[in-house]
């Protein structure tokens, strides 16, 4: 059993630092791409950032230079420290496992995310 755990949303004012964690259950960190996603409202759900299982990361361009992603593979935690936060990042965050081995690609797993509200 596959289990995502996403904390540490709330109610941020903008130009503030957030910090949230994914705690992942059930997989290892060398065998999964690990990233975050979030879905603003009226939006598709988008790619914030993404590490992989070599420790590669890819941060998505319109966030890149306020986001970074980072790891505790030995605790399975995954983290997204966000800087300078905008009302335009007001969106559900998902933390989320995609495989990479030939046994679990094309497999997906996704947390039930945690809302991230930025306002003054």
């Amino acid at each position: 059993q596959v289990q995502l755990w996403e904390s540490g949303g709330g109610v941020v004012q903008p130009g503030e630092s957030l910090r949230l964690s994914c705690v992942a259950s059930g997989i290892s960190f060398m065998s999964w791409t690990m990233g975050w996603y979030r879905q603003i409202p009226g939006k598709q759900r988008e790619l914030v950032a993404e590490v992989t299982r070599s420790g590669d990361k890819n941060i998505e361009e319109s966030v890149k230079g306020r986001v970074a992603i980072g790891r505790d593979v030995s605790k399975n935690m995954l983290f997204l420290l966000m800087n300078k936060v905008k009302p335009e990042d007001t969106a559900l965050y998902y933390c989320s496992a995609q495989g990479t081995e030939s046994w679990n690609l094309g497999r997906t797993h996704w947390g039930q995310g945690t809302q991230v509200t930025v306002s003054s």
